[in-house]
């Protein structure tokens, strides 16, 4: 098969991640096909991570675009608002609860990227079609792309939605993600574990932050209760490394290590956790990036600024960045490089405002004095929430 011969699809859109589900949603609204192309095998393939909160501006806006709005707030967590800040020695140091008053509510990660899923006609998705390569042909602004089956397709407008590594930002940015100093280490308390009634009322039914000496805990409960945490670390991108993962409980022992001393019911998160534990990496993007127009492809999401989750705008960014795009190839239906000029033009202050923001946060939650300037934070405005990580 040659690029002559290959099936054309004159929108594509590689990764059905929230962003590029939204892309799609708001496309079909306006009468748009498009094709979105996945790796994974199906939509069960794998979990899709914990809570998401969604703020106004951005999630919450894309959902309204793709008429989605109600079908979200039916499925919105109650209780999910309610944060706290904990000392490493258990003192509560500050607490709001929950008063159904705020802006930001949370929801599961599957089931916003279900609502998006049964909102698409039946092949909309291409399942089990990982992208290897994708390269300009003569036709200006057309793509052909190759998948890993030995499979390929030409594209008029070719979107990355494809996350932190790409396929397609290559054909914009040389950028890669860079480790920012900080791994993560998930865990999750499950409801019916001899300790969950005490860790979930010591940690509350939304957030809670605990930030001590360059380490950190980080929770958000569950829509089925169970307490997620997020054991945070400053360290060198070799630490995680140096952790056996594959042996349960040693893992579990090296990061209670790093908690020595801290309050049990702090340590508990970790003691208590269903094995094995997950380790995460945090990488971004640099700050500002940004490429020149090139015809016929654009990035949104991670794939276009990756930035770590202190700012909580990850999702939220992706799902504004493909209800935005949706509308730019709306408005300009017969010329789609006005389209992504006018997408690009307002994504790339957008973006940078957000990871500036992202990488001040780092590295406050990470620095001298912490809990103190977390505190702060939250006595002049809403803060971040630990389902924003």
């Amino acid at each position: 098969m040659n690029a002559i011969t290959a099936p054309h699809h004159p929108i594509a859109v590689v990764g059905a991640g929230l962003g590029g589900l939204t892309l799609a949603r708001v496309l079909h609204v306006h009468g748009i096909p498009c094709t979105v192309l996945d790796l994974d095998a199906s939509a069960d393939a794998r979990t899709q991570g914990g809570m998401l909160d969604l703020h106004e501006e951005t999630a919450q806006a894309a959902l309204r675009a793709a008429g989605l709005y109600e079908e979200f707030r039916a499925l919105v967590l109650t209780g999910g608002e309610e944060t706290k800040v904990i000392d490493a020695d258990g003192t509560l140091r500050h607490h709001e609860p929950d008063d159904g008053n705020g802006g930001r509510p949370e929801i599961n990660r599957a089931d916003l990227r279900r609502i998006l899923l049964d909102s698409l006609p039946d092949g909309t998705i291409r399942w089990g079609a990982k992208v290897t390569s994708a390269e300009p042909t003569d036709v200006p602004g057309r793509h052909l792309v190759t998948l890993a089956d030995g499979g390929r397709f030409t594209t008029d407008l070719l979107i990355g939605a494809d996350g932190a590594w790409s396929r397609i930002r290559p054909l914009l940015s040389d950028a890669r993600p860079s480790y920012t100093g900080i791994s993560f280490v998930e865990a999750d308390v499950l409801p019916g574990s001899e300790r969950h009634a005490e860790i979930a009322a010591f940690t509350g039914g939304g957030s809670a932050f605990v930030l001590a000496d360059g380490r950190a805990l980080l929770t958000h409960r569950e829509s089925d209760d169970r307490v997620h945490t997020y054991a945070a670390l400053k360290a060198p991108e070799s630490w995680l490394g140096t952790i056996d993962f594959t042996d349960a409980e040693a893992a579990r022992t090296a990061v209670l290590a790093v908690f020595d001393g801290w309050d049990d019911r702090l340590r508990a998160l970790i003691a208590d956790a269903e094995l094995p534990l997950t380790p995460r990496p945090i990488h971004a993007l640099p700050v500002g990036i940004s490429w020149e127009r090139r015809p016929g492809v654009t990035l949104i999401g991670d794939a276009a600024h990756l930035m770590s989750p202190f700012a909580g705008e990850g999702a939220n960014l992706a799902m504004f960045d493909g209800a935005e795009l949706a509308r730019a190839i709306v408005e300009h239906p017969d010329d789609p490089e006005a389209a992504l000029a006018t997408y690009e033009k307002e994504m790339f202050p957008r973006s940078e405002q957000l990871a500036a923001e992202s990488a001040a946060n780092l590295t406050m939650m990470f620095g001298p004095n912490a809990r103190q300037a977390l505190l702060d934070m939250f006595a002049g405005h809403a803060g971040p929430t630990a389902a924003q990580a």
